[in-house]
């Protein structure tokens, strides 16, 4: 009886584990582009006149993306460097896609010139604290700058005091301010923003820093939110179907062994989507459905062990003597397909690209999900309700009718085992 308690409690505390906790690991997974709607686009960095774009500008023109990014708030991007001096950014999420495009590739490459043309100061001398800020007295939106060294910008304008001094973003003429008197402490603002939403842009441009490469759209795609949500919910939805077919076909052909193993299946997918979600990995379309697969391959596991129990079974075994040689001689098999199984993810991965990776990932994880919960746990339980002697008919366990006892299995000789 302290056996079959220990089944219970197996199952009890998962379910009491799994069943409040299911919503908050859910609804914590990061969903990639192609489940949450978002954009996928790739750029060319090219060469800035005579400065050739070099792998330290690369990590520069990443960091830059990086930093504007993070500034409008958009949370999660995936940034790759790639061959050919081809920079990858994937972000998901609900957001107006043409501006986040727009934000990537401006320059903001900001500059104080004087009539003549000279350039006095570039963003490069501002400090990244710009913010906006509202003109008390006109109301009008404004960014607040101030530089690194208060004192280049006093020299300025002393020199330029009843002059000219143009502030540019990306060549683009911002403002044209005439120098009344030399500024010091090497704060100013910039003006002529038509409102608070476009100052606050401006800042985060500035703030961001100026890309030191021009960038060339090369490809895109966009996936808009309610294509990912179908998406999603046609994949759970075959996900579940094939849950519940399984399970009729587990439990009708395998009898308490196939009711182990739907139970063993639920913790595999409980583990699988914690896993996911502490682990922060991103879940794309791909990669759920490599989970969904992984649900077939976690059964055919326990239908490896199951069939070996039979086979013990039809050799005059006993109950408990079937179970524990079965399993026995079905583990060469199983680690062998698990560990070919794994192999295979590892190379998607090495070899892969994108989708591919993504698949892999999730395919891998599924694989070592299927370990622990179908090879151990799943073996454990059933072991603990055969020792328990609760239920001693063999046909309960797989055995066939012609030949299922009540706890004992003749041999063909007649003598009981």
């Amino acid at each position: 009886m302290s056996r079959f308690l220990a089944f219970l409690m197996i199952v009890a505390v998962f379910f009491a584990l799994a069943i409040p906790s299911y919503s908050k690991i859910w609804n914590g997974i990061t969903l990639g582009l192609d489940l949450k709607g978002g954009f996928d686009v790739l750029y060319q960095v090219k060469d800035a006149g005579d400065d050739k774009v070099t792998q330290e500008g690369m990590i520069a023109v990443k960091n830059a993306i990086e930093r504007r990014v993070d500034q409008s708030g958009i949370a999660e991007p995936v940034i790759q460097i790639e061959e050919g001096n081809r920079i990858r950014v994937q972000i998901a999420g609900l957001f107006s896609q043409e501006e986040a495009k727009k934000m990537l590739v401006q320059s903001a490459k900001l500059e104080f010139k004087a009539p003549d043309g000279t350039v006095l100061a570039t963003g490069k001398d501002i400090k990244s604290n710009a913010k906006y800020v509202l003109d008390q007295q006109t109301n009008q939106a404004q960014v607040s700058i101030e530089f690194k060294d208060a004192k280049l910008f006093q020299t300025i304008t002393e020199k330029y005091v009843g002059q000219n001094v143009a502030i540019y973003l990306d060549e683009k003429l911002l403002q044209n301010p005439v120098i009344n008197q030399p500024i010091y402490g090497g704060s100013a603002v910039i003006n002529g923003q038509k409102d608070a939403d476009e100052a606050k842009k401006l800042a985060n441009y500035l703030n961001a820093g100026a890309l030191p490469y021009p960038l060339d759209e090369l490809s895109s795609f966009s996936v808009s939110p309610t294509l990912g949500a179908e998406a999603l919910d046609m994949t759970l939805y075959a996900g579940v179907i094939a849950f519940v077919l399984i399970l009729v076909f587990m439990v009708v052909y395998y009898r308490l062994p196939g009711l182990i193993a739907m139970i063993a299946l639920l913790m595999y997918a409980f583990l699988l989507f914690a896993v996911v979600r502490y682990m922060h990995i991103t879940l794309t379309l791909p990669g759920l459905a490599a989970l969904v697969l992984g649900i077939g391959m976690a059964v055919d596991v326990n239908i490896i062990a199951t069939e070996r129990i039979k086979d013990e079974f039809r050799a005059g075994k006993s109950l408990l003597s079937a179970v524990i040689m079965g399993q026995k001689r079905s583990m060469p098999t199983i680690i062998d397909a698990n560990v070919t199984s794994i192999i295979a993810g590892f190379l998607m991965y090495w070899f892969g690209t994108g989708a591919i990776k993504s698949f892999a990932v999730a395919h891998i994880i599924s694989v070592l999900a299927t370990f622990i919960t179908a090879v151990l746990i799943s073996r454990l339980m059933l072991q603990l309700l055969v020792r328990s002697n609760v239920i001693r008919n063999t046909w309960w366990y797989g055995a066939p009718r012609s030949i299922a006892t009540s706890g004992v299995v003749r041999r063909k000789g007649g003598d009981k085992k």
